[in-house]
């Protein structure tokens, strides 16, 4: 018999593993985990909440750019908050519930409590010692707060806090602008009216895209949603004001500047949620490399660690994949076979602009392909090109498709604009199967967002005859 056990059994990556080994014969699981009340973080904290409030700034900021329609709603943030809460219950619920099944099983139990090393491979929960043949971690992440001078002598709102909060100051400043910055800045904006400044480091947000999408996005969030982004600016410390707010010190061109506003804001990122883990019992060192492609731990090849908390790549599905992959590995390294590495092809969604102007990108960018040795072909179309996006009052964006010079393989796509989220899935099916551009077929179903690849296809097959 060979006992697992998951620490972190209710997140999205501990289930994949879970209900993997379930089935399997001469397995015995424990499952591990102290959730309150538990269902993992894209339900309870994610993705799921995000969407959820970020559709009601959508429907105001459409409303509000649409000349067409007389008068602008209020978003109400009272019932955004009462039906985003009831909602994540329900889906929290849902997750429990599956967790909970899976411990009716005579070779599963489940432990609502922590769970922490005590050495190599003996897990402690409460009273009990456990000694286990295999580990696997999947406690996902925590909020990164930067260890920036006076950070611990002011309040500051976090994502979670902003996805429950019913009333919002007039003004704020935002420390962070990847993914987490790019879903709640626009809300903030739009839904909750405030007057928002933002510190990027760089010239611009969004590091995955190529240079177009990120001067795209960066004209986006100043012209259509009012925001003050303040770019080559780097955070030098912060401060309490008399007035209860805020005043933000940061570096600007060579030049030192002072930013106050009533809230400071931290969308800084998150962090492998590891304390309290007792990894100092172990020998893993949970540093850069600590994990690797086969999702073992680099120092320990009876400890898989999966998700968040691994600190590869935090996002939903990858998580999912990463538990599918370690359950495998679990089974091959007993069975002495060779173990398979985790690759993924890039696909990612951020539902940035409210969702109105999402940006997705599936497969390598043309920056990307350009720094190889590869021929290939990339075409652009505006979105303002293709009529039905101006029909729908949301004419602004852009998409790419690259594909190999040679076979017409495709290799990648990026889109920034309304319905991108949509076609992702589409452009995966391509991108993973290596679909010749050809093979395609030309037909457009009119009038639908999708038009915007249709063209893309149309150009890429010309370019390539």
């Amino acid at each position: 018999m060979t006992h697992v056990v998951i620490i972190g059994a209710y997140g999205s990556a501990g289930v994949a593993v879970a209900q993997d080994l379930a089935d399997e014969d001469d397995m015995e699981l424990t499952l591990v985990d102290d959730g309150q009340p538990g269902g993992g973080l894209c339900i309870l904290r994610g993705c799921m909440p995000s969407k959820e409030v970020l559709s009601a700034g959508e429907h105001k900021f459409q409303a509000r750019h649409d000349h067409r329609v007389e008068g602008v709603p209020d978003v109400n943030l009272e019932e955004v908050v009462a039906t985003k809460d009831e909602h994540v219950q329900n889906f929290a619920k849902h997750r429990r519930a599956a967790v909970h099944d899976l411990a009716e099983r005579e070779n599963v139990e489940f432990l609502h409590q922590t769970g922490r090393f005590v050495d190599d491979h003996t897990v402690a929960v409460g009273e009990r010692e456990i000694e286990a043949d295999y580990v696997v971690v999947a406690t996902g992440s925590t909020v990164n707060v930067p260890d920036l001078p006076g950070i611990e002598e002011v309040e500051y709102m976090t994502s979670a806090d902003v996805l429950d909060a019913t009333e919002f100051p007039d003004s704020g400043v935002v420390m962070g602008f990847g993914y987490v910055g790019l879903e709640l800045v626009p809300y903030l904006s739009e839904a909750a009216e405030m007057d928002v400044t933002v510190i990027e480091h760089d010239d611009y947000p969004l590091d995955e895209g190529d240079a177009e999408f990120s001067e795209t996005m960066l004209d986006l969030y100043r012209e259509e949603f009012g925001v003050e982004v303040l770019t080559n600016t780097d955070e030098q410390s912060v401060e309490q004001t008399n007035d209860g707010g805020v005043r933000l010190h940061v570096e600007r061109d060579d030049t030192e500047e002072a930013i106050e506003a009533d809230q400071l804001f931290l969308f800084t990122g998150r962090r492998p949620a590891i304390d309290g883990l007792g990894l100092e019992n172990t020998p893993l060192e949970p540093e850069s490399g600590w994990v690797t492609d086969t999702m073992q731990a680099r120092d320990d090849e009876r400890v898989f660690v999966v998700g968040d908390v691994n600190g590869r790549e935090p996002i939903l599905h990858v998580a999912k994949e990463q538990g599918f992959k370690a359950a495998e590995n679990v089974l091959a390294h007993r069975s002495g076979k060779e173990l398979e590495p985790y690759q993924n092809i890039h696909h990612h969604v951020i539902f940035s602009g409210l969702g109105v102007y999402p940006f997705a990108r599936v497969g390598v960018s043309e920056d990307a392909v350009r720094a190889t040795d590869r021929d290939y072909v990339a075409v652009s179309r505006e979105a303002s090109t293709d009529g039905v996006f101006k029909t729908k009052a949301v004419p602004e964006g852009l998409a790419k498709l690259v594909v190999d010079a040679d076979d017409g393989t495709v290799l990648g796509y990026q889109g920034l604009h309304y319905h991108a989220d949509v076609m992702a899935k589409t452009m995966q099916v391509l991108v993973e199967n290596e679909v010749d551009i050809r093979e395609v077929p030309d037909r457009a179903y009119h009038p639908t967002t999708p038009e915007i690849l249709d063209g893309l296809f149309r150009e890429a097959k010309a370019e390539l005859e």
